[in-house]
């Protein structure tokens, strides 16, 4: 069955008044779907008795130089993508619906918009709160679904509804990966086939990383860094943009002694191409660290 479309804000309205007080689970995503994607959705129709999805290529979170212009726009596939899914209702504005004027006031995503991907980005943060305020505004969903791969994203969207009190309950969903490691993402179609071979570099690192938890934080920078190091020689080579260990709610970096969670995060460039992926830690007391989960099923393909 295919889902209702609305492509202006009064179609939402109309599907929204329809929906009632049914619990209703929101996938914000900027289209081009795929299996995470997929997983999302799959997640939302668990938790909710209506799944609505939003595809809108937001361009106040592409900085000059991004890829707006090539980002991929398929709307058509993506429908047939939410008609499997047995989604309930699609949100797919144009520029001019989504903003009907350039925006004056925009959602600041504060101190921890600027440090780890918002150093290379600035910016971007800012304009991925401002949307997703919008969406939430808009479609007024009981959850809405995001993936854990943009941990980043994650916990700022969180401290946003946590900091202005909207009443939406946040979901993270895990990272769904090809069967050699690589995290899904849109982007992935940008790479040639060497590309993708050095892009591996990313979720090999964070593996090093999670194989070396029970010696601590060190340890893990150290290890997750000697494989980058490599990879920036490899032809093509990465070109490294961070890796760090940080808080899963601050994303301030964390030192030997950090006790808990901690999420290794690591970005780079491949050609034009920028990806970006994470593993959860946890380290305790009693030894100097623990991974949370085995290094040889970190990486395990996971639906919802």
């Amino acid at each position: 069955m295919k889902p209702l479309v609305a492509e202006t804000r009064e179609e939402l309205a109309a599907a929204r008044a329809d929906i009632r007080d049914w619990p209703l689970a929101l996938v914000p995503t900027m289209g081009a779907l795929h299996e995470g994607h997929r997983s999302l959705i799959r997640r939302a129709r668990k938790i909710a008795d209506v799944v609505a999805v939003s595809i809108f290529v937001n361009p106040l979170q592409f900085g000059p130089g991004e890829d707006l212009d090539r980002y991929p726009r398929t709307l058509d596939i993506d429908l047939r993508v939410c008609a499997d899914e047995g989604v309930d209702l699609v949100f797919a504005p144009t520029l001019d619906v989504m903003y009907p004027a350039a925006p004056e006031v925009r959602v600041s995503s504060g101190r921890m918009g600027g440090i780890v991907e918002g150093v290379h980005r600035p910016g971007h943060f800012d304009g991925v709160l401002t949307v997703v305020t919008k969406l939430l505004n808009l479609v007024r969903p009981t959850y809405a679904v995001f993936g854990e791969k943009d941990a980043q994203q994650l916990a700022l969207i969180r401290r946003m509804v946590r900091d202005l009190d909207l009443p939406v309950e946040i979901v993270g969903c895990p990272t769904v990966r090809e069967p050699d490691g690589l995290a899904l993402s849109s982007r992935n179609r940008y790479l040639s086939e060497a590309e993708r071979r050095t892009a591996l570099s990313l979720s090999a690192a964070l593996r090093a990383g999670a194989g070396l938890a029970g010696e601590g934080p060190s340890a893990v920078l150290r290890a997750a860094q000697g494989v980058l190091d490599e990879a920036a020689e490899a032809d093509p080579p990465l070109s490294p943009d961070y890796l760090s260990l940080v808080d899963p709610v601050t994303f301030t970096e964390v030192a030997d002694g950090h006790t808990g969670p901690a999420v290794l995060v690591v970005a780079g460039r491949v050609g034009a191409t920028h990806l970006i992926d994470n593993v959860s830690l946890s380290f305790s007391a009693e030894v100097a660290g623990a991974a949370s989960t085995a290094p040889a099923t970190v990486f395990a393909v996971k639906e919802s």
